[in-house]
């Protein structure tokens, strides 16, 4: 369940910034057409009743706050923890595309948007709000539509976004060091809003799974459920390489946080080894074959073999619980 980032990271058009492409667009206030008739209600951060007209959508543009917030604005060049949900609109017929409200749990929205609809509807926005936006194909994916996400020329787009968070590309915890590892594990060292250096020992890789924090925050504890933002670099204790981080870096210039669902979505040593875990700490993980890719028979692709040991270092930037 990963389609809405699929409907953010394909567009058609390009518009480069979240805070931008606005002198252009056209007004969010028109009136007198079906656009204008859509309708959405609930609270905050809940799943939201959209209500839709049985006729044929206009070709303006329609976006609205019903709900406005009072945080941060959104800043260009940062990621949006929201929950969103997408629906399409053909002819008098509607149907829900998507909705990390009730799957998934919530995603982070890129800044650099490709569907200039979406960029001028978010322009201006404040953490804690709600954003509607109808789009027409013109400010959606245009007349060839997207055929991946079984959106054609001719359909319009109804998008409900509540902003959650927001996030730096290269947001570390701030929090004071406690630990390095070393000894028998490996050796970590790091620099501010830098990807950590993962140094691993000429000694056999531990058996179980280990948990070492290297910085503690104080935080909510992630409990089973929650989705989770964090930064991430990887390492095979075999060969000591990178295999995957999510840190912008010189090879890696578009890195950013990524988001995950606790008891899901991610190895079993990321689930029993995070839990409890507090926001705001650096958590090392050492993770035996058999809670990371050796069932599966390794990861080709990433270098990793199933009697590979894996060294990961992870930031826990925040946390976002279930949708009531």
């Amino acid at each position: 369940m990963r389609r809405i980032a699929a409907f953010l990271l394909v567009p058609a058009v390009a518009c480069v910034a979240l805070a931008g492409c606005g002198s252009s667009a056209p007004s969010g206030s028109t009136s007198g057409n079906a656009n204008s008739a859509v309708k959405v209600s609930g609270a905050f951060n809940t799943n939201p009743k959209v209500s839709i007209p049985a006729q044929a959508p206009s070709t303006k543009l329609v976006y609205s706050t019903p709900i406005k917030g009072t945080g941060s604005p959104l800043k260009a060049g940062d990621v949006t923890l929201a929950n969103v949900a997408v629906y399409k609109w053909s002819g008098t017929k509607s149907s829900l595309l998507d909705s990390t409200f009730t799957s998934g749990g919530p995603q982070l929205i890129p800044s650099n948007l490709g569907l200039t609809g979406l960029t001028t509807a978010l322009k201006g926005g404040r953490i804690g709000s709600r954003v509607v936006a109808v789009l027409p194909p013109k400010y959606g994916y245009g007349t060839q539509g997207n055929a991946t996400l079984n959106v054609k020329g001719t359909d319009t787009l109804v998008w409900v976004i509540d902003l959650l968070q927001q996030y730096a590309p290269g947001a570390s915890v701030p929090g004071k060091q406690v630990s390095t590892g070393g000894g028998k594990l490996a050796t970590v060292t790091a620099k501010s809003g830098q990807q950590p250096v993962i140094t691993v020992p000429k000694t056999a890789a531990p058996t179980k799974l280990v948990v070492t924090t290297l910085v503690k925050g104080t935080g909510p504890k992630l409990v089973t459920g929650d989705t989770v933002v964090a930064q991430y670099v990887g390492t095979i204790w075999r060969t000591g390489k990178v295999f995957s981080a999510s840190w912008p870096s010189a090879k890696q210039p578009t890195g950013q946080p990524f988001t995950f669902q606790l008891g899901g979505q991610v190895i079993a040593g990321w689930n029993d080894g995070l839990k409890g875990a507090t926001v705001g700490s650096r958590v090392m993980l050492t993770i035996p074959p058999a809670l990371g890719y050796g069932p599966a028979g390794g990861e080709k692709s990433a270098g990793i073999t199933k009697t590979d040991t894996l060294v990961f270092v992870i930031d826990i930037l925040g946390v976002q619980a279930p949708t009531s």
